[in-house]
């Protein structure tokens, strides 16, 4: 079952990329006292997310900490040196680049998406919410193709 507004986000470990090599982050690292403005994107450096939806971020990064965000967060399933990569070509250095390796927040979240007919295995579909404290306050699931409700402008809008 797909997670909902009202329900509080799984509590499912990811990798982030340090000085110092990959290192886990906690669900409750990331979520707990705070309002956290979080999409999901199929798969680092493909088109459409380096092109528009990963950008729209880095370009809205102050105004959505201005309107409350205490933190932004990027989430592929993809390993932590390949989120690290892609979140330094795309000067991504306000947003937390979130790598969900074996999909299991994904799968947990219920929003997997079978992209095997491309070669990329299972992979994340393209989503944004809005979480505060552990529980999501808005989520905007992609139709195939589109970056509309899970876009910069759309999570600027809903804070």
């Amino acid at each position: 079952m797909t997670i909902q507004v009202g329900d509080k986000v799984p509590a499912v470990g990811f990798s982030v990329m340090t000085g110092e090599g990959p290192k886990p982050i906690s669900s409750e690292e990331i979520f707990s006292g705070k309002k956290v403005v979080f999409f999901a994107v199929p798969g680092a450096f493909t088109p459409g997310c380096s092109m528009t939806h990963l950008p729209g971020f880095v370009v809205d990064a102050d105004a959505l900490k201005a309107k409350g965000a205490d933190t932004i967060a990027c989430m592929s399933v993809n390993d932590a040196f390949v989120m690290g990569a892609w979140g330094a070509a795309q000067n991504a250095e306000e947003i937390l680049m979130l790598a969900d390796g074996n999909a299991d927040f994904t799968k947990a979240l219920g929003l997997e998406l079978d992209a095997s007919g491309f070669g990329m295995g299972v992979r994340a579909q393209r989503f944004g919410m809005i979480v505060e404290d552990g529980t999501v306050t808005y989520l905007g699931v992609e139709a195939p193709g589109e970056i509309k409700v899970s876009s910069s402008e759309a999570m600027l809008a809903q804070l």
